[in-house]
């Protein structure tokens, strides 16, 4: 029985004003978790929920070559970094960031997370108003770089912030903010080279067995180095997606308003900050969906999977199924208090196993950053939130709170 096709000729333009909602939407109204449509022309899969996930996320099923637009790719990842292997040669790049991200490097992020916040909060007494999205991409840039080897002074940490920041804002969208986000990228992908050729010869000096040093001599499965581009793009998808925590951070501040309850709760206890990230991390839209192209056949709900098929999995409605979270579109952050996260039913930043699939390393480092930063926001800061728009648009990809998140009145506590 063929899968339930998208009626229209071709959907390009309401994945554009839907976002987030193009997927989940659909696959309500076709009654199915996986329908056929066109995008771009192009005759495109998608597919929901934790079952979808497990067959997108198998091992060597799909390549992300070829898997999202050009202009999206180069933006967040680019051409040669390790989203764009396959098989072996993406294992042998993937355990590189597994061995500078892993568990045991988590300390280290969320001390410097603090330090830098704390300093930023320091400025942000001195201003009338802060929108909390764009001002939490300094310290967060400031405390990655620095973890990573390469301690910025302030104003170069407000100039890289924002171009990181522009890279992301640029990826969901066509257009202006797209193009400001290439010309970011262009800068930074300038700087970062001259910082690993600086620190091949010597030059820039970085600590050895940090991230900076490991990158810049990482070998590939030949024995080679890799090229001074790709080990600069490389470092770059360290340090980029730490930055974009920044919208975590403005949606951590959005829960706690939303739920005065949880930030009573949480100002006196650690017992329920792993839920709190964890339901932050479920409930609001951080990605909206990733696209790969088939290179193993398979057959699922009896759909034919060729090779160079293209396939798009639906996230955040993965992370809101109904199917596996009860009452998925309210925000409750004790259903994690004795729940396990599987590998498919919550994917924000991809499933299956770290080691062997496309899912993110850098998943541990946000979700301890984000522990940090809920402890300092309900903690060591008082503020108010002043009358504001805290719709969030699901056909803004990214999205965010519709005014950033603004707050006034900020103070160190204590």
């Amino acid at each position: 029985m063929p899968i339930p096709k998208d009626p229209s000729p071709d959907s390009t333009l309401a994945l554009l004003r839907e976002g987030y909602a193009f997927i989940p939407e659909r696959c309500r109204r076709l009654g199915a978790d996986i329908f056929e449509t066109r995008l771009m022309l192009q005759r495109a899969v998608c597919m929901s929920g934790a079952e979808a996930a497990s067959q997108f996320y198998r091992r060597d099923r799909f390549t992300r070559r070829g898997g999202m637009p050009i202009t999206t790719l180069t933006l967040i990842q680019d051409v040669g970094s390790v989203m764009t292997l396959d098989r072996e040669d993406h294992r042998h790049r993937k355990a590189m960031f597994l061995k500078i991200m892993g568990p045991d490097r988590l300390g280290d992020i969320a001390e410097l997370t603090a330090r830098h916040w704390r300093a930023a909060v320091a400025a942000w007494e001195r201003e009338a108003e802060t929108a909390l999205f764009d001002a939490a991409h300094e310290p967060l840039c400031g405390a990655i770089c620095e973890w990573a080897g390469l301690a910025l002074p302030t104003e170069e940490v407000r100039q890289r912030a924002g171009e990181f920041k522009a890279m992301v804002e640029g990826t969901g969208s066509v257009g202006p903010r797209n193009w400001r986000g290439h010309a970011a990228r262009f800068r930074t992908e300038r700087w970062m080279r001259g910082v690993i050729a600086g620190i091949r010869a010597g030059s820039v000096e970085v600590p050895e067995g940090s991230p900076a040093h490991v990158v810049a001599h990482h070998r590939d499965r030949d024995g080679a180095p890799l090229s001074v581009r790709i080990a600069a793009v490389e470092l770059i998808n360290v340090l980029r997606p730490t930055v974009a925590n920044a919208r975590f951070a403005a949606f951590a501040a959005h829960a706690l308003h939303g739920n005065p309850g949880w930030r009573e709760r949480l100002a006196g206890s650690d017992e329920d900050l792993e839920p709190f990230v964890q339901e932050v991390r479920r409930f609001y839209p951080f990605i909206p969906m990733i696209g790969g192209r088939v290179i193993t056949p398979f057959t699922w709900r009896d759909h034919a999977f060729r090779e160079g098929d293209w396939a798009l999995i639906d996230l955040y409605g993965t992370n809101r199924d109904p199917r596996v979270w009860d009452e998925p579109d309210a925000f409750r952050p004790e259903r994690f208090r004795n729940r396990a996260i599987g590998s498919y039913d919550m994917i924000p930043q991809g499933g299956g196993d770290h080691a062997d699939t496309h899912r993110c390393p850098g998943e541990w480092l946000l979700v301890e950053q984000l522990k940090t930063l809920v402890r300092l926001l309900a903690r060591e800061m008082t503020y108010e939130v002043p009358d504001q728009d805290l719709g969030i648009d699901l056909g803004r990809m990214p999205a965010l709170p519709n005014d950033r998140m603004r707050l006034k009145a900020v103070r160190a506590a204590g």
